[in-house]
């Protein structure tokens, strides 16, 4: 019984970092649109050797465009890249965030 109750608790907490996960994907990706930046693009330029990611789709489809969306600061999205250790990622958009609105690094 304690093997079953143990299973169901790593169950949990790996459900729960996969939400969390998807919930730093669309962060990231609502912030791109916010700023006329292809989160595909930056992705890509992070991580290329990894192709496509469902995930990243997954969460464009939850996007709004930018007049409907909430201000994402870039404090913010560096935050939760990094606390999901997506430093590759931060430092795109680092760049991106140096290059100024809407202008790809």
């Amino acid at each position: 019984m304690e093997d079953e109750t143990r299973k169901a608790v790593e169950e949990r907490i790996i459900e729960t970092y996969r939400q969390e996960e998807e919930m730093m994907i669309l962060v990231f990706a609502q912030w791109c649109v916010n700023r006329g930046l292809d989160p595909k693009e930056l992705y890509l330029r992070a991580y290329p050797n990894q192709g496509e990611n469902p995930a990243l789709d997954r969460a464009l489809a939850l996007t709004v465009p930018a007049d409907e969306a909430g201000d994402i600061s870039n404090d913010t999205v560096l935050g939760v890249l990094s606390l999901f250790g997506n430093d590759d990622l931060a430092f795109v958009v680092s760049e991106a965030i140096a290059a100024g609105p809407g202008k790809q690094a």
